[in-house]
């Protein structure tokens, strides 16, 4: 929470008790559903109390000097105390006291008139410790009992406790700075951040395929490798192949694959000879039967190649466009036509035509298949589009092309020919032997 704050006068600060010999100690005891593993209880001097009780408390500007010490150790103690926020109405009362105490000692801090001693800092850290590293419960599908959830169709949770943490629901967007602050702040802890994401991932990856911030941590990622120094470590490299690009295998891609594809982009954009292992690497998770994920790793692909260049596209194209061809050929209308709007980019066009002696042969089927029997008109429009391209470009090769698809369809057509002749004959043969017969002569 950031406000403006009025700055405090010297009258106003808390100064901590100087240590006597007849103070009195009382010991501190945080009641919380982690009490039980909790160290030793330290003694503290303090006004008396009585342990876990959420009582009313003086505003501590309202506070002589001399007890403002004490007041606020008190208040920190009743932020300690937990609530079950499933039941609205249990502890309305309390809830609303330990709300209000939150408030009261976030706007202090930020005043800065609070001047803490070692024990007061300490006992702080503490509360907000109980308070934001806490379990959450089950997802809905762990509770049902069933195999899995789709991230796409769960709705966000709202965790109830939430209001007594900030007014602000998204969580993850606060820890996610938190950590990209440690990481620029830190530089010596650089290597263990990232080692600890890189775990991570391989678990997601390769045992659970479950984890909910996935995508903020390629958000930070996407500032990490913007930042990285020219010419790139083999750290890095081996982070793209061994983490990055396997991030394509998982069924829930959808939910992270913008910040996915902006990390992969940035790789090709640092270091334009990793386009070749980023293509290949795509390729090999191309999805089978899953036609959502294929348009998403069309559009990649497409973001990719705007930032790839000649040489690298030419170690490439055979196998891209291979597979370009069959998408092409998509009975899923969203598919085809996500891959004849490659056409539309002219930097992809401008790769195209310098290269259309070798990738005009290989879609050039793929296109004539979808103009004459493609079920979608949309699909049969972009294709005549795309092959009217290539014969501007080359009419020879176009011409050339033709006469070699002819060719292979007559030749399908002697061969179809003669698959139905000779099994035409196979069954007149069938058809002459008696019941009687044991043996059959073809």
């Amino acid at each position: 929470m950031k406000r403006g704050q009025k700055k405090p006068s010297k009258s106003e600060a808390i100064e901590p008790p100087m240590p006597t010999s007849s103070a009195s100690n009382v010991t501190v005891n945080h009641a919380s559903r982690l009490s039980a593993t909790s160290p030793q209880p330290q003694t503290l001097a303090t006004v008396p109390q009585n342990p876990g009780v959420v009582e009313v408390l003086p505003m501590l500007k309202d506070v002589p000097i001399s007890e403002r010490h004490g007041v606020f150790i008190r208040k920190v103690q009743v932020c300690c105390v937990f609530f079950d926020f499933t039941d609205t109405m249990k502890s309305a009362r309390e809830k609303e006291i330990k709300r209000q105490t939150l408030t009261e000692l976030v706007d202090l801090v930020q005043s800065g008139s609070c001047k803490m001693n070692e024990i007061m800092q300490e006992e702080l850290v503490k509360m907000i410790s109980l308070n934001i590293f806490r379990c959450l419960p089950p997802a809905s599908h762990e509770n049902t009992g069933s195999e899995g959830g789709d991230p796409e169709e769960d709705e966000m949770y709202m965790d109830p406790t939430w209001p007594h943490l900030q007014l602000d629901l998204r969580e993850r967007e606060y820890v996610k700075t938190i950590l990209h602050r440690i990481y620029g702040k830190f530089m010596v802890h650089r290597p263990f951040i990232r080692n600890a994401i890189n775990n991570i991932f391989y678990r997601f990856i390769f045992e659970t395929e479950r984890y909910s911030g996935v995508g903020e941590l390629l958000e930070i990622l996407g500032s990490i490798i913007n930042g990285f120094a020219l010419p790139m470590k083999e750290e890095h490299k081996l982070f793209l192949v061994r983490a990055l690009i396997p991030l394509h295998k998982p069924k829930c891609i959808a939910s992270y694959h913008q910040q996915l594809a902006y990390c992969i982009t940035q790789f090709v954009e640092k270091d334009y000879r990793l386009a070749d292992t980023v293509i290949r690497g795509v390729l090999k998770y191309w999805p089978v039967t899953n036609c959502g994920k294929e348009v998403l790793f069309l559009g990649e692909l497409e973001e990719i190649l705007e930032v790839t260049q000649s040489a690298e596209f030419q170690r490439c194209m055979v196998p891209l466009f291979r597979q370009i061809g069959r998408s092409l050929n998509s009975p899923h209308f969203q598919v085809a036509e996500r891959a004849l709007f490659w056409w539309n980019n002219e930097h992809i066009v401008g790769l195209i035509a310098e290269n259309r002696h070798v990738i005009l042969p290989i879609i050039f089927d793929a296109l004539e298949k979808n103009i004459r029997g493609h079920w979608n008109q949309a699909i049969n429009g972009l294709s005549s589009n795309v092959r009217r391209m290539f014969l501007e470009m080359d009419t020879e090769l176009f011409e050339e092309c033709q006469r070699q698809y002819e060719e292979r369809e007559a030749r399908a057509g002697e061969l179809e020919e003669q698959r139905v002749s000779n099994w035409k004959r196979l069954e007149e043969v069938a058809a002459q032997v008696t019941y009687g017969d044991n043996m059959v002569l073809v």
